[in-house]
């Protein structure tokens, strides 16, 4: 080919919440950054899920190398179980990415075909004529990673979804280092991902919510109910330290709520004391 061109073409997620996913092309080698859903709004009667449209990918099946996940929010990965049977390609991820994704491919039963491949943050890969590296941003849910995209037409980097928090609650804060050394060589293309980025100002720590949650966990006469995203790990980690802190128990209630529990904490990226977690059916006779 006489002038290859480098292919960027957004199937979802762009101008959006939701169904993310991004499509790199370099002759023969395509490589997919996310794979999310989006929940559909009140004009989409009868629908569930929207997810994005893959017939080119379906079209050009046999150039995939692999889905590189960047977090495992549903917006990024909530349609894998759709479109990974239908394409069987690897999956590149972060460890906790693959036991939330594990846990959606198993209970629709497209587990057993799926090839999922743990990357640690400032490792590197390559795929086709992409050479891959993660690198550490802060979000939240822990172990959410940027792109460095090394192509043989200059460097992309892909921010994912990220916060400039200094003191996060787990996980590490944005790698802004390597990003300033990215710049001094030279980057051809930068997606950044970033909710509400548009907006001028800027958003506080996460312990800012922490300290609000231990004072009212502190002063609540009675029960104190909280409702978050189940995603949101460090959130959960922060209602478990003030429980522990104040001698009151935490009841787990929602099917997604107690998976991710369950997963993070065999992954050692939910902290629980002894004796802090306790069972629904025992809530009745809590006081």
């Amino acid at each position: 080919m006489a002038n290859p061109r480098l292919r960027i073409i957004p199937l979802g997620g762009l101008g959006e919440i939701g169904k993310n996913m991004m499509v790199v092309e370099y002759i023969e080698d395509i490589i997919i950054i996310d794979a999310g859903l989006m929940f559909p709004n009140e004009e989409m009667l009868g629908v569930d899920l929207v997810i994005p449209d893959i017939s080119y990918l379906l079209e050009k099946r046999g150039k995939i190398r692999g889905i590189i996940i960047t977090h495992a929010h549903e917006d990024h990965v909530g349609a894998l179980p759709y479109v990974l049977p239908q394409l069987n390609v690897p999956i590149y991820c972060t460890k906790l990415a693959k036991g939330l994704i594990s846990g959606k491919l198993k209970e629709r039963k497209a587990l057993a075909q799926a090839k999922i491949n743990v990357i640690p943050p400032g490792s590197q890969f390559a795929l086709g004529k992409f050479r891959i590296e993660f690198f550490p941003v802060c979000h939240s849910i822990p172990d959410a990673m940027g792109l460095i995209i090394h192509t043989p037409m200059g460097t992309l980097v892909h921010s994912g979804d990220f916060k400039l928090d200094y003191t996060p609650v787990n996980g590490a804060p944005t790698d802004l280092s390597r990003l300033a050394q990215l710049g001094a060589q030279g980057v051809l293309l930068l997606f950044s991902d970033s909710t509400y980025a548009e907006l001028p100002g800027y958003t506080p720590s996460e312990r800012v919510v922490g300290e609000a949650l231990d004072q009212i966990t502190a002063n609540a006469p009675g029960r104190v109910i909280v409702t978050t995203f189940a995603s949101l790990v460090s959130r959960i980690q922060q209602i478990i330290d003030a429980a522990a802190k104040h001698q009151r128990r935490v009841f787990v209630t929602g099917r997604s709520m107690s998976d991710t529990v369950k997963i993070a904490v065999e992954l050692g990226y939910l902290k629980i004391p002894d004796g802090i977690l306790a069972r629904i059916d025992e809530l009745q006779y809590a006081p």
